[in-house]
């Protein structure tokens, strides 16, 4: 009983698994490429790489409930979706100049909804895009952690919310546009969105946004709390066993990587100009996760990687094969889980890993021949 205390203990320590200090070095770097990028690319490519950056947070987020504490969430477009419509209503209420919105007088309104109203308020729309996804987020933790669901329940249940939210969406053709979603912005506080200063000023608003979002996901990590989210993975019963309450350290960074992809979601739509539900559902929530595996899960470093390549790769593909360009997703993530399993970032143990068989196969050669000249001289 003691010995498994201390074990446990250590590790929420920091003695049981020692940071990549590496991976932070590889996160400045991606910062500074990415704080360039506008004095050399042209705008339609720095705003392509604005979208990226927004899904770099939501993979920030993804990778603290699943790189480090262990719960596969299938389903965070619904918090990603939440923030973006959130930040969505507030342009589309600013592009109207006062007047009805125009998918509801296409659907018959002739009258602003009661809870739109507050979104004219581009404070209350910025806050509304955090805490609403944080609110969903704590309640379906309390309900689902609270009751011991986990592992592949909670994936499962996590997908299911997802397609429920996607339906209701295009359920709601009169409050949220339907399957069109929201689109047709023209400005930001005040700011023409088409503006290429405006577009600079979002570009590097977003870029701040993936740095602070990386600090204090590393200073969490560092904590006493990011190693208790590790013995959570590592061992939750064991966690439990020794006095931590691992349902409230769930439900609490549920609720942040839900605070994460709301940010990421407003970023989203003021880089974007569009939110609709092909963007929040199933196939949205698959591809963060997708993002985190090949970037490298439990890195942080990684999974920004990671979704800054497979999106710049997917345009890629998409403009130059138009037909083939999810065939060049596939091969890459089958490639990362056969023979990278941690990611890209795991490319610079290659070496290391290659000097370990060389030696390892100079070894079992040499204890060979030593056998066989022991052999011979006893023949002899």
């Amino acid at each position: 009983m003691k010995d498994l205390k201390r074990q446990t203990n250590s590790l929420a320590e920091g003695k049981g698994k020692p940071g990549i200090q590496g991976t932070t070095v590889l996160a400045v770097l991606l910062f500074i490429f990415l704080a360039t990028l506008p004095f050399y690319m042209p705008m339609f490519r720095v705003s392509l790489f604005g979208k990226y950056m927004c899904f770099a947070i939501v993979a920030l987020g993804l990778d603290m409930i699943w790189g480090y504490t262990g719960i596969l969430s299938l389903g965070h477009g619904v918090y990603f979706g939440l923030g973006a419509y959130c930040m969505a209503m507030y342009l589309k209420l600013e592009a109207s100049g006062g007047a009805l919105p125009d998918f509801m007088s296409w659907s018959g309104l002739t009258e602003l909804p009661g809870f739109w109203k507050p979104f004219q308020n581009p404070v209350f729309a910025v806050a509304m895009a955090l805490l609403v996804p944080v609110a969903l987020a704590v309640l379906i933790g309390y309900l689902t952690f609270i009751h011991k669901i986990r592992g592949v329940y909670f994936s499962i249940l996590s997908q299911a919310l997802a397609m429920i939210f996607g339906t209701l969406l295009v359920g709601s053709q009169a409050y949220t546009g339907g399957s069109n979603g929201l689109t047709n912005f023209s400005t930001i506080f005040g700011k023409s969105l088409n503006a290429p200063l405006t577009k600079i000023m979002m570009f590097y608003a977003t870029l701040a946004g993936l740095v602070l979002v990386f600090a204090l996901c590393r200073f969490l990590t560092n904590r006493r709390i990011g190693k208790v989210f590790l013995a959570i993975r590592d061992g939750e019963s064991r966690a439990g066993f020794v006095g931590y309450n691992t349902a409230v350290y769930k439900v609490f960074v549920y609720a942040l990587s839900a605070f994460i992809a709301g940010l990421g979601g407003a970023l989203y739509v003021t880089q974007v100009g569009i939110i609709s539900p092909s963007e929040v559902g199933i196939v949205p929530s698959v591809e963060m996760i997708i993002w985190v595996a090949i970037g490298g899960k439990g890195t942080l470093a990684g999974p920004i990687l990671g979704a800054l390549a497979v999106n710049g790769l997917k345009t890629a593909a998409s403009e130059n094969f138009p037909e083939l360009w999810s065939y060049f997703i596939g091969i890459l993530f089958v490639v990362v889980i056969l023979w990278l399993p941690g990611g890209f970032v795991s490319l610079k143990e290659i070496p290391g890993k290659i000097r370990h068989k060389m030696s390892a196969g100079k070894k079992n050669t040499e204890t060979g021949e030593d056998k066989k000249t022991a052999a011979e001289q006893a023949l002899s």
